[in-house]
């Protein structure tokens, strides 16, 4: 396991538990909520697609772009 999926993982969860607290606690127009709200999803995001590509460069072939014929 590399530890790229293991940052994703800690990203995926901490945005994802920032995003539960922003939307649980959300009062109309609160800028600490709003931002919790904001900051959540963008970490999420990153973990996901810090993980994602973590896992297609661990299992994908490697490429050998000098033996194509010319």
């Amino acid at each position: 396991m590399s530890a790229f999926i293991a940052l994703g993982a800690v990203a995926l969860l901490v945005g994802a538990t920032m995003l539960v607290i922003g939307i649980r606690r959300h009062q109309a127009q609160h800028p600490k909520h709003i931002a919790m709200l904001i900051a959540g999803m963008m970490i999420t995001a990153f973990g996901m697609i810090l993980t994602g590509f973590a896992i297609a460069y661990q299992t994908a072939a490697p490429l050998d772009l000098n033996s194509g014929a010319s």
